[in-house]
């Protein structure tokens, strides 16, 4: 493969219609947690002067490179596609996983005019009422701006919270559930604080609610569709026998299986791993549990829980332990396609 200038590696940058091929000459720069990398020019394929590394140095393209992408493209759709109908999301790397992953945003941006205000990594308390001051109040100002025009609003908050890293500290959110190994394979609920799940769920079960009660507090928001989901069952790493997964972002075992090594769980067996795996079953389920609540009170309608369990069944539809493939993606897409078409 001939190699390509700087100039021509930016411009690929900056055209999500070559976001294919921008990947083919880019790699990834690994920062201290999972959604810290950067992506920058493959050495082996650009050229690249003393000037150029100065330049992609002040690009920083990762996270917030973007989000700022998402927004150019949502003007556009605005402007030459003002039929499609327009959504509003807010949310963590399902719904905007940094240029590498086409995730569920990227799927049905072909669909939709999505003005995207997610960021690969957030937590529903940052999200809601946290430290990162401006995002507390981002989705409602976006909703109260594109009031007139928008059709649905998608929220997801709640991976990191259950099963991801709190973006600050980069402490294993699944750590602190888990319980040290007891010995007994067949012993899931014993392996599981279940205060510490439930305390969890009830501060997430906080934040929608808040969400939601923001939004309904606008009179043209008071019956605006609001859609939630609750992810999909994980395989942690090493699932059994061979896990081909190799992520060029993160640790192989950077979200839950490390934090299931740290509680000392074995990992010699298929029944070692069916264990670890049955385990984050419980938390997905119950975490699907306290969404339903929420979708089914009266003070919250209409709001949408998007079931996307067993979508994700086959361990190559996985890029790494908590995101999909391309078109693993492409798969849960599908779904919030036809609930978005149900309701819509």
């Amino acid at each position: 493969m001939a190699k390509i200038s700087f100039e021509e590696w930016v411009k690929l940058a900056s055209d999500p219609s070559k976001r294919s091929i921008f990947k083919e000459f880019s790699t990834v720069q690994k920062g201290e947690g999972g959604f810290d990398f950067r992506i920058i020019p493959d050495p082996e394929k650009v050229e690249m002067g003393a000037a150029d590394y100065e330049l992609e140095n002040a690009m920083q393209i990762g996270n917030n490179a973007e989000r700022a992408a998402r927004r150019f493209d949502f003007i556009i759709d605005r402007i030459t596609s003002p039929s499609k109908p327009v959504i509003v999301e807010e949310g963590d790397s399902w719904h905007q996983f940094p240029f590498l992953i086409d995730e569920i945003i990227d799927h049905l941006s072909p669909h939709y005019a999505v003005l995207s205000l997610g960021a690969a990594g957030d937590t529903a308390a940052n999200m809601v009422h946290g430290d990162l001051a401006p995002r507390k109040s981002e989705y409602l100002e976006n909703l109260k701006a594109q009031k007139k025009h928008v059709k649905a609003f998608l929220f997801s908050a709640a991976g990191n919270d259950i099963i991801g890293e709190d973006p600050q500290t980069k402490k294993s959110a699944l750590y602190g559930i888990l319980r040290d190994f007891n010995g007994n394979i067949s012993d899931v609920d014993g392996h599981i604080d279940i205060d510490e799940l439930e305390n969890r769920l009830d501060e997430l079960k906080t934040a929608y609610k808040k969400v939601i009660s923001n939004i309904r507090s606008v009179p043209e928001l008071k019956q605006l569709p609001i859609f939630v989901h609750g992810y999909d069952y994980p395989f942690p790493y090493p699932a059994w026998p061979n896990d081909h997964r190799n992520p060029i972002y993160a640790n192989n075992n950077e979200w839950l299986g490390e934090p299931f090594d740290q509680r000392h769980f074995p990992k010699e067996t298929q029944a070692h791993f069916t264990l670890k795996r049955d385990i984050l079953k419980v938390m997905i389920n119950r975490l699907y549990g306290m969404l339903n609540d929420v979708a089914n009170d009266p003070g919250s309608s209409p709001v949408h829980v998007i079931d996307c369990r067993n979508t994700l069944t086959d361990l190559n539809d996985w890029n790494d332990e908590i995101h999909g493939t391309d078109e693993g993606f492409k798969k849960i897409a599908a779904r919030f396609q036809n609930k978005l078409i149900e309701i819509l």
